[in-house]
């Protein structure tokens, strides 16, 4: 077999398996909601806990090794999120809010630095007027959080901080990344008011707050596939062969 059928061979092979974690990716998501909204609050555990394990082993076997900086924090960002989201069991009250919070601190960190080397692509730099909607959004929710936040305020302001910047650096990447962070701040928004707003009440509000959450982390992980893949399509550039000059007639000469 020649090396390019074997790359052809490997191709092949893995996307036949990122199609099918995808596809377990999707049925674990479907009962995870379907779980949520029949009161199998254990079900809906174990189905949240596998989530993001799966989404990771789908992102491993859609991009090839090495697959570079941004798939790999991607990667730390979703093993930063299954803390988030399986800590929290450990404990209760604010020590597991505060665990949830933790967990998911260290994963938009972790996808600030896998977007940060395309910040130049963000709206920060090239869109700067952009950037008010998402200032209002994070003004707006900690100004909404603080009167019964308590002694909690500071770690949800830190936390909303770098969800924003996470959001807006992701623009950089690609308009799916960006649309997919911005889902990802509806849904920890709806956390937030949940936590600290007592007048919130949203119908289905765990149902709306796991869909955006997995909706979120599915397309991120999307986004950075295809930046993969876009990466690795592109054309090597052209290889320039120097020949040496042929020497004039009068050193021949002289030679001679």
């Amino acid at each position: 077999m020649s090396v390019r059928s074997q790359e052809v061979a490997v191709l092949r092979s893995s996307s036949t398996a990122a199609r099918a974690w995808s596809l377990v990716f999707v049925v674990v998501s479907l009962v995870l909601l379907g779980a949520l909204v029949a009161g199998a609050d254990e079900v809906a555990d174990v189905a949240q806990w596998c989530a993001m394990p799966v989404l990771a082993a789908a992102l491993v076997t859609a991009t090839r090794w090495p697959r570079g900086r941004l798939a790999t924090w991607a990667l730390v960002a979703l093993g930063c999120s299954w803390l988030g989201d399986t800590l929290p069991a450990t404990t209760d009250g604010d020590a597991a809010f505060l665990l949830m919070v933790g967990g998911f601190l260290l994963a938009q960190v972790a996808y600030v630095v896998a977007f940060a080397p395309d910040a130049r692509r963000s709206v920060a730099l090239r869109r700067p007027v952009l950037l008010v909607p998402y200032a209002v959004v994070l003004v707006a929710l900690v100004g909404l959080c603080a009167p019964h936040a308590g002694a909690l305020l500071v770690p949800v302001a830190v936390y909303g901080g770098v969800l924003v910047a996470m959001a807006v650096l992701a623009t950089g990447v690609s308009r799916l990344a960006g649309a997919a962070a911005a889902v990802f701040v509806v849904s920890d928004a709806l956390i937030a008011l949940e936590a600290f707003v007592p007048w919130w009440h949203l119908p289905g509000q765990d149902v709306a707050v796991m869909l955006t959450y997995l909706v979120a982390q599915a397309l991120l992980v999307v986004a950075v596939v295809q930046r993969n893949r876009g990466e690795r399509q592109a054309p090597p550039l052209p290889v320039v062969r120097r020949t040496p000059a042929p020497k004039p007639d009068n050193v021949v000469a002289l030679v001679v």
